[in-house]
């Protein structure tokens, strides 16, 4: 079985997606959608060939596509998500998977009435230094996880200005005001994509910006917003806690790595930083950088790889690191471009393997609000100087799930010091 997909939002996020979905066995054909047909006829001309294009979302829900891959603007996702679902759709959304919390309800009841997929494509969970932490963290390396942090670190200079400006037009400073905590998949999902916990409560801050540049000006901000850098803590299930930090003003190289984790069990702990991370317990230091490395997209027979092993060749042809699980991935990706640290194939993979089996992904629903509705309840608690909010959690996904990745080979403390090795 394959099925067809229609795209809206051919920007600078969409178009890479585009050509991955494109390769991808299961996916029969790819439409196109957006409101700048040019942008549509620049990826043509260099080679990517849609089976056809339509001139708006309205007319994609009346389409015959199977699936719809939401790359709009972010604060839109929840309504065009829901529109696509109720016009009996799949769901491949970009992140966040909703501003408001009343829209990620919707989508979930949506599924749940459905049976339809839906995934929020959240990188995170695909980082290599999160799916490491996870494998360690599945064979209960750990221990209990009481405290936990993750950081996304991207400066607005290196990037975010062209980006706003690419797809806000003449107005793109009352939109680059986005407030930092209504885009929290990056860091929570990088925490919450290697413990089995959700939050509960939160208290958060939030630091007007100094630059002065018109851009965090709440005279100029569609979101009434100045603040730049936010910062955020979360209380646990387990009766532990979590801290995010979502910087947009930072010294920091977030073109190298723009997220980073931390994870502090009761037996073990695990730290990432720019260009080292560790594993240690109470005795032992363990060097993991190398199992993170994710390689540049090249072809298996590029002479910088003669001296590589065999072994981790494709996941360096991939960009993935040798933590990931390159070989469950089709061989139509290999020298494909990939992205955040090795995760776009495998978004892709998830959700076209997802949607052929009737089973919901690991980004699911319930999973993606767990990743999102915590940044909209800290944005309230931001606003109202820092009040700890309780947040309601969906619960689990009451549908099947699929989890692509069980069959990957456990990783507890002897199979890493053997993977180090070889």
């Amino acid at each position: 079985m394959s099925f067809t997909l229609g795209i809206v939002g051919i920007g600078q996020f969409g178009s890479h997606f585009a050509e991955l979905f494109a390769a991808h066995p299961d996916i029969e054909a790819v439409y196109a959608v957006d409101s700048v047909p040019d942008r549509i006829d620049a990826l043509e001309a260099k080679g990517m060939r849609f089976a056809g294009r339509l001139d708006t979302f309205e007319e994609l829900l009346v389409s015959d596509v199977d699936a719809i891959a939401v790359f709009t603007q972010r604060w839109t996702h929840g309504e065009h998500a829901l529109a696509a679902l109720r016009a009996g759709k799949h769901v491949y959304s970009a992140v966040p998977m909703a501003i408001e919390e009343e829209e990620i309800r919707q989508i979930t009841e949506e599924v749940q009435r459905t049976g339809l997929v839906y995934m929020m494509g959240e990188t995170s969970q695909y980082n290599s230094a999160v799916v490491l932490a996870r494998r360690l963290h599945r064979q209960g390396v750990f221990g209990e996880v009481f405290y936990a942090e993750g950081d996304y670190v991207h400066d607005m200079d290196l990037g975010f200005y062209d980006a706003y400006k690419y797809s806000g037009g003449e107005g793109w400073k009352a939109t680059a005001s986005y407030p930092p905590l209504l885009y929290p998949t990056h860091s929570i999902g990088g925490v919450l994509g290697v413990i089995d916990n959700h939050a509960v409560s939160v208290s958060a801050i939030g630091r007007p910006d100094s630059r002065g540049d018109g851009v965090f000006d709440k005279d100029v901000s569609m979101f009434d917003n100045d603040v730049s850098n936010a910062f955020a803590l979360f209380e646990m299930d387990n009766g532990g806690a979590f801290r995010t930090n979502e910087l947009r003003r930072v010294g920091y190289p977030s073109h190298k790595r723009e997220s980073r984790f931390r994870f502090f069990g009761e037996a073990s702990s695990f730290e990432e930083t720019i260009d080292v991370t560790y594993w240690h317990d109470k005795e032992r230091v363990l060097d993991v950088t190398e199992l993170i490395a994710t390689g540049s997209t090249m072809s298996l027979d590029d002479p910088r790889l003669a001296d590589v092993a065999p072994a981790l060749r494709e996941a360096f042809v991939a960009g993935a690191a040798p933590a990931h699980h390159q070989e469950r991935l089709p061989k139509e990706f290999q020298g494909l471009p990939n992205g955040h640290e090795g995760a776009h194939h495998f978004l892709v993979d998830d959700f076209a393997r997802a949607v052929v089996d009737g089973m919901q992904p690991a980004v699911n629903a319930w999973q993606a609000a767990r990743y999102t509705l915590p940044g909209v309840i800290a944005h309230q608690s931001m606003r109202n100087g820092g009040e700890r909010l309780p947040i309601h959690d969906l619960g689990d996904c009451p549908l099947p799930v699929q989890d692509l990745d069980a069959a990957q080979a456990p990783l507890d403390i002897a199979a890493l010091e053997q993977l180090l090795e070889s």
